[in-house]
């Protein structure tokens, strides 16, 4: 650089971001944070499912993850599976070409190593293994940031998911089990650290005291229908669920309890629906929550809160209020663990209503003792995700890094 000036480090944000899911949109919203914070120069873009959201709410440029825009929809049709066959030669050579323009690729948080939803091989497993082929080809750094992974039965899916993490330069994950599902499948992750979910980085809206009793409760619901092992069984599976949390929330309201049903995705809509007309009272009323900010605000102001998504449970517990999650995975057991509510998990393959119950009690009876720990991991999560972004920095942004050392020396 023979003028003394620094060139702008190019950074890419990549995944299903602006899609309609919360969760992935606030790991977004994380890492963002971050990049302006500590690398305000840099010149950030992505290449998302949802670009005319990520650019108007993030205001940074957005491309199309797909060339083909039925990605997401069943093709029976000859015209839309070709269609989607084509699109997959087309998204290799676009990708390469976006990988290429930047120094950095950062695929922030979300569970992109995993399949513990419906999940097809051709779809985003296939996309995030071109992201990283891409990288490697091109020296361009790309890093899997705070992300989930899990134990993935399907094997063109385990393969792509596999190389995806080899070929990738930095990876850290969001849990110890994330980890070591990766390190099962083969992958060298002796380097490879573990850090609270990227959502515990955003801003915490001020907590309300609770209030007089009965107060309010907050239910996270999901349009679950089981995972990618499950497919057979998927009716039965989300009709057991959706019965079991309709009973529950029927018998808060015969308590005199005021609900707030909450989603965590568009598709989640038909859930809150359904329970909305099979309870029938104006003690249950449905949040419209555009963010995770939305979502910590609707919690912050509930005595407890019942979820099912994965984020609905970061969110309260990251406000501090006493939680218990209706799990679907691995994943909401060890964070529910990692926050000291172990003993607060109920199966979301198996509601039962009245079990249920019975630990919502339980939990509210120990409110003030787990507002105080809730309190306590926060702060730990907090500094673990300074330690984080620190590590990122070291890993992806080597050179600002030094410069920034040369210039705070005396």
């Amino acid at each position: 650089m023979t003028s003394g000036q620094e060139t702008p480090v190019r950074v890419g944000v990549f995944g299903l971001l602006g899609s309609g899911n919360l969760g992935n949109d606030g790991s977004l919203e994380a890492v963002l944070g971050y990049l302006r914070a500590e690398h305000p120069k840099a010149v950030v873009d992505a290449l998302c499912g949802g670009p005319e959201v990520v650019a108007t709410r993030y205001r940074i440029p957005a491309t199309r993850l797909h060339w083909y825009r039925g990605e997401y929809r069943t093709a029976s049709r000859a015209g839309a599976i070709a269609g989607k066959g084509l699109g997959k030669l087309v998204d290799a050579v676009r990708t390469a070409a976006w990988v290429r323009r930047h120094d950095v690729v950062i695929v922030p948080g979300m569970g992109v190593l995993e399949a513990t939803l419906p999940l097809r091989p051709w779809g985003f497993p296939y996309s995030l293994f071109l992201l990283c082929a891409s990288g490697r080809l091109f020296g361009t750094r790309v890093a899997l940031v705070g992300v989930g992974a899990a134990a993935i039965g399907q094997r063109p899916t385990r393969a792509l998911v596999r190389w995806s993490a080899r070929l990738a330069t930095y990876r850290s994950y969001r849990d110890a089990l994330s980890r070591d599902a990766i390190r099962a499948m083969g992958v060298d992750t002796a380097r490879d650290e573990v850090y609270p979910d990227l959502a515990f980085a955003l801003p915490t809206p001020p907590a309300n005291a609770p209030s007089g009793p009965p107060g309010p409760v907050c239910v996270g619901v999901m349009d679950f229908h089981g995972g990618n092992d499950d497919r057979a069984r998927a009716e039965e599976i989300h009709r057991r669920y959706l019965d079991g949390t309709t009973r529950f929330v029927r018998a808060l309201v015969e308590d005199g309890r005021p609900v707030r049903l909450l989603t965590g995705d568009e598709c989640d809509a038909p859930v809150v629906a359904a329970i909305l007309d099979a309870v029938d009272s104006p003690l249950v009323t449905a949040a419209e929550a555009a963010s995770l900010a939305d979502l910590m605000k609707e919690m912050a102001a509930a005595d407890t809160v019942v979820a099912t998504r994965y984020h609905n449970l970061i969110c309260a517990l990251k406000v501090g209020t006493p939680t218990l999650a209706l799990s679907y995975a691995a994943k909401s057991d060890a964070l529910m663990d990692r926050m000291g509510l172990a003993a607060y998990c109920h199966p979301a393959r198996a509601v039962d209503a009245d079990r249920l119950l019975e630990q919502f009690q339980a939990l509210e009876k120990r409110s003030v003792e787990l507002r105080r720990t809730l309190a306590e991991r926060n702060l730990v999560a907090a500094r673990q995700l300074e330690d984080q972004f620190t590590a990122l920095t070291a890993a992806l942004f080597p050179a600002t890094d030094h410069a920034h050392t040369l210039r705070k020396a005396p």
